[in-house]
């Protein structure tokens, strides 16, 4: 699983999102935490419309109720929002709920509520610059080990990093820098990426 997310501070969001969709990303989580509901919601329809259809879905960060008025198709709650049991009570049928975690004890608390999980922060990231302790591998595989729902991780992915991920447990990853770069195109990274789990499926 690929979850791109977006900043729109790295690269224009639906330019992004559009080249996404063609490259076979999974997911695409908004998150962009500045911006007013209503200039969220108009995103988050945009990406909607640009992704009926495809294999990409549309998931917005924290904002459950832009998610609903928009049809997207899930949440992905940080870990001091709304509890996902709440969230998927009022959420229709197939909608995606997703949370983040940073350690096992939380993993297990919320994966019985959760689609998937995001785990993190696994390695150093410029995204977080003032961060000094990360998951590492080990942290991550230990989630991983603890929950039956798939785990995707994130902070610092780089393409060196896919299959020490992989190995670890991971079901995939989510980011913003890996599929931000102006280096290569989109589809190329996404390839490479799921190379890397069909290598540790092989082992």
């Amino acid at each position: 699983m690929l979850c791109l997310v977006t900043d729109r501070r790295v690269r224009p969001v639906v330019e992004q999102c559009r080249e996404a969709v063609g490259a076979g990303v999974d997911m695409i989580q908004v998150r962009e935490r500045d911006l007013d509901g209503g200039r969220l919601a108009s995103l988050v329809t945009e990406l909607v419309r640009l992704t009926r259809g495809t294999g990409t879905r549309v998931l917005v960060n924290d904002r459950l109720d832009v998610a609903l008025a928009c049809r997207a198709d899930g949440v992905h709650l940080r870990g001091d929002s709304i509890p996902p049991g709440p969230a998927r009570s009022i959420a229709p049928a197939g909608f995606l709920i997703g949370r983040s975690v940073h350690h096992e004890a939380e993993a297990k608390a919320v994966a019985p509520d959760v689609d998937y999980l995001i785990a993190g922060t696994v390695f150093p990231t410029s995204s977080k610059p003032g961060l000094t302790e990360c998951l590492g591998v080990e942290g991550l595989a230990r989630i991983c080990r603890s929950v039956s729902v798939p785990v995707l991780a994130i902070g610092g992915m780089t393409p060196d990093r896919l299959a020490d991920v992989a190995t670890a447990g991971a079901a995939g990853v989510a980011a913003i820098g890996l599929f931000a770069t102006g280096n290569r195109p989109l589809a190329d990274v996404v390839a490479d990426a799921r190379t890397a789990w069909a290598r540790e499926r092989s082992v």
